[in-house]
């Protein structure tokens, strides 16, 4: 091979590992860093905080002249080849072996780990490259990436697909399996991105699920519901649940009890509202969750696209799909029937209906067990709303008893069976 061939096949090599190890240490700098730097020079800190604050822009051209200084290097090789070996097929195999491992080596492993490791060091020429080359390649790489986007199905990147959301998903991915970050780090961060993509009716309390009161009830009704469910906001509706006419807070409701007792029992629920806020089923969480830190709302109210209530959710909703399930101190893992003694039993409100019938020795009907599966579900069926500790039912000689709420939700978590003398099956006033 030409010496001449060789120098200019290594110089094409060695510049495009420099240009791999830029987009290495420009992708993992630290604004640490960049303070660190700006205490030495400040007009490098600020051509390294340009770079980094728009790295597509630079990490495309980098990108394109270090491809174009791999194949020129190749064609360089399989040229040679072809000059030295007779057989075409033999020289072109050889060449590109030989390339695929000197830029596996020189250009993918060694200078990436450089890049990664002496960021710091390497970001301040590396971003002079790159913004070099973005000055002179710039409208190339946007022609080039436009063209990409035309022949590629769905809408495509406008500024490239090389800087993005999925790489630095990756970054995240490799640094908790280097254990760099915690398994809960790990999840929350995902969390927040896909939070983007969640829509309010995936996180939303079911409009089944919700506890209401109607306008007509009385305070003294308003904070006995309040108190037994466990819920501070109660939504007030009208004629219906899809005409909901504002929300019950439950310290205006005792602050008025308070200063006068009269009004426990002489005025009603929709004399002390508070606006209610009204929200589509398919906005984001993330859009939402801005809202109700901007308006400081902690409850908005779920439309379908008919204006029907879809259901409720809550500022705390959306906090649980970053950090998880918050369980309640009191919950536990209780998931099936317990005797208390031979005439009363609790139970899991998770339980299924027909074990429940199992364990109470009866025979449930079809129409009985049509539409749900557990106790908690059968109670919300016949008492037509969601059963709040207190609430009550017979079942074929049994008294059913909503007895303790748990989880943030406050939904029943236990339920209370008790032998009676009722042999039918009854609706109870919550």
């Amino acid at each position: 091979m030409n010496p001449i061939t060789i120098l200019e096949v290594l110089a094409l090599l060695a510049f495009a590992g420099f240009l791999a190890g830029s987009e290495s240490a420009i992708n993992s700098i630290s604004r640490i860093a960049v303070d660190q730097i700006a205490e030495k020079s400040p007009k490098r800190a600020a051509l390294v905080r340009k770079v980094i604050n728009e790295p597509a822009r630079y990490l495309n051209v980098v990108l394109l002249v270090r491809k174009a200084c791999e194949l020129t290097a190749t064609v360089f090789v399989a040229e040679s080849f072809l000059q030295i070996i007779d057989n075409s097929a033999l020289a072109i195999t050889t060449a590109i072996t030989i390339m695929l491992v000197l830029s596996y080596v020189v250009v993918g492993v060694g200078p990436r780990t450089l890049g990664k490791q002496r960021a710091s060091g390497w970001a301040v020429p590396a971003t002079y490259v790159a913004y070099f080359l973005a000055k002179i390649l710039g409208p190339v790489t946007t022609l080039l990436i436009a063209i990409g986007n035309a022949i590629t199905p769905g809408r495509g990147f406008r500024t490239g697909p090389f800087a993005s959301e999925a790489e630095l998903r990756d970054l995240v991915d490799q640094a908790h399996e280097r254990g760099l970050v915690e398994e809960s780090e790990h999840e929350m961060i995902h969390s927040v991105f896909e939070l983007g993509d969640t829509l309010v009716r995936e996180l939303m309390v079911p409009r089944t699920e919700m506890v209401w009161i109607e306008g007509s009830k009385s305070l003294r009704q308003a904070l006995s519901l309040a108190l037994r469910s466990g819920f501070s906001r109660i939504p007030v509706i009208d004629e219906n649940l899809d005409t909901i006419v504002g929300i019950a807070y439950v310290k205006d409701l005792a602050l008025r009890s308070h200063e006068y007792h009269e009004a426990e029992q002489s005025e009603k629920v929709d004399e002390h509202l508070r606006s209610a806020t009204f929200v589509p089923e398919t906005k984001t969480a993330s859009e939402l969750l801005k809202e109700m830190q901007r308006d400081q709302i902690h409850l908005a109210i779920v439309v379908d696209e008919y204006g029907g209530t879809a259901g409720l959710i809550t500022i705390e909703d959306i906090l649980e799909e970053i950090v998880g399930e918050i369980a309640d101190e009191h919950d536990d893992d209780l998931d099936e029937f317990e005797w208390i003694n031979d005439n009363q039993g609790r139970a899991s409100a998770r339980l299924h209906l027909e074990d429940l019938a199992e364990y109470l020795k009866i025979e449930l009907s079809d129409e009985e067990q049509e539409d749900v599966d557990t106790i908690g579900g059968y109670m919300a069926k016949i008492l037509g709303r969601v059963p709040i500790p207190g609430s009550t039912l017979t079942l074929h000689g049994w008294q059913i008893t909503a007895e303790r709420i748990v989880g943030r939700r406050h939904r029943i978590g236990t339920i209370l069976v008790e032998r009676n003398n009722s042999e039918a099956t009854t609706k109870q006033s919550l």
